[in-house]
């Protein structure tokens, strides 16, 4: 396990009671809280659900063993991203599979936010994100948009999105390729929404020969991460999968981990960066402070530079 830890900011010095005017006394202010998160890189197998969520059981008991606040789990961690029996065999939601999720939320007494297949009534599959609280109810349903070409088969594309007040802070959620670049509308979205924490469920997939060395991830993930953190200071969290893919159309490629958490001062935590690495990395986080709502936001990301009114080149 791997465990990052950051100081909360020193308290003031007191001041003499004689040295100042009375004044009425004020609540401490919410954003100077910081939550513990677990990133659970689960070895997802492909058309194995039973076992992958007695592994995502076991992660889920991990991360309260480390005194987590929320513990984030990767994408399609059922049946794997585009695993041909999710065709056949998803479940709905609330269904067999996501009530186990809720159980061991409620069991651990903390927030959870994991990906499944769904199996929506009209017969249709979604590729879905769920936010859990510790009291086991699924408080944020999400369904993948931004997929890919060869998700199309597999899953229908999403059409809403969501932020939920919780005490942890204000929580949006997406999926994996919804922060790529060309994506990222996606999480300029959530954080117009209010957010302060976007949680990821992801599947980071590479060919079979790509190694540590080679990490592409940098300018992949990173990357977009950093835009989002840095325009709206919100953090980025995005857990994925490790294992080699069995079935459907990446069979041969591999899920390698590198977890990443993100905020406006840079990658706060990261996993390994390997297709065994089967691990738990723990963050500490500071809870963003995000003061502009509306058109202040807008205002804010001019100040920043950031333009409107140009189309690319």
């Amino acid at each position: 396990m791997a465990l990052f830890s950051f100081r909360k900011p020193a308290v003031a010095p007191t001041v003499p009671v004689a040295a100042v005017l009375p004044s009425p006394p004020t609540a401490l202010p919410s954003f100077a809280a910081s939550i513990r998160v677990g990133m659970g890189q689960l070895l997802v197998e492909g058309g194995e659900p039973e076992r992958n969520l007695e592994r995502a059981e076991r992660m889920i008991a991990e991360a309260a063993s480390c005194h987590c606040d929320v513990v984030l789990l990767p994408e399609t961690l059922d049946f794997a991203w585009t695993h041909p029996s999710a065709l056949t065999e998803a479940q709905p939601i609330p269904g067999p599979y996501s009530d186990r999720l809720c159980q061991a939320a409620r069991r651990h007494q903390l927030y959870l936010c994991a990906g499944l297949t769904e199996r929506a009534p009209d017969g249709r599959n979604y590729n879905a994100a769920l936010l859990i609280n510790p009291q086991g109810k699924i408080i944020c349903k999400y369904h993948k948009i931004n997929l890919l070409e060869v998700e199309l088969p597999f899953y229908a594309v999403g059409q809403t999105l969501n932020v939920v007040d919780t005490p942890l802070g204000k929580i949006g959620v997406n999926i994996c390729a919804d922060n790529f670049l060309d994506g990222l509308p996606i999480g300029h979205t959530l954080a117009r929404m209010g957010a302060e924490f976007i949680l990821s469920p992801s599947s980071w997939t590479v060919d079979y020969s790509i190694t540590e060395e080679d990490d592409p991830y940098r300018e992949k993930w990173v990357k977009p991460y950093s835009i989002l953190a840095q325009l709206y200071n919100v953090t980025v969290v995005g857990t994925t999968s490790v294992g080699y893919i069995v079935g459907g159309p990446y069979e041969g490629k591999k899920s390698v981990g590198c977890s990443l958490a993100v905020d406006a001062s840079g990658i706060r935590a990261q996993g390994t960066f390997n297709e065994f690495a089967g691990e738990l990395v723990v963050a500490d986080l500071p809870r963003p402070v995000r003061a502009e709502q509306g058109t202040q936001i807008g205002q804010m990301l001019q100040r920043k530079g950031f333009r409107f009114d140009t189309l690319p080149a």
